[in-house]
């Protein structure tokens, strides 16, 4: 059980999925987090962080809001 629990909801425009993937493959390879974060993807990005501490959930929301915003950059810098 979760003391600490955060919901964002992003939309990226066209890139929305794209984001979605990116984030999505982070989060398979990182086992050893000590938060519990779920992304789902409707018409936007859901992600649900639950925490024991309020200190995780704040690491985990920052590099979360990073990679978003490092994927969106990425996506944005290869346009043609």
């Amino acid at each position: 059980m979760s003391n600490y629990k955060a919901k964002i909801e992003i939309s990226a425009g066209k890139q929305t999925k794209a984001v979605f993937d990116s984030l999505e493959a982070d989060n398979k390879f990182y086992d050893e987090n000590p938060t519990k974060t779920n992304f789902s993807l409707d018409k936007k990005i859901i992600i649900t962080i639950d925490a024991q501490e309020i200190q995780h959930l704040r690491a985990n929301l920052n590099s979360t809001l990073r990679l978003v915003q490092a994927s969106n950059d990425s996506i944005e810098s290869v346009k043609i």
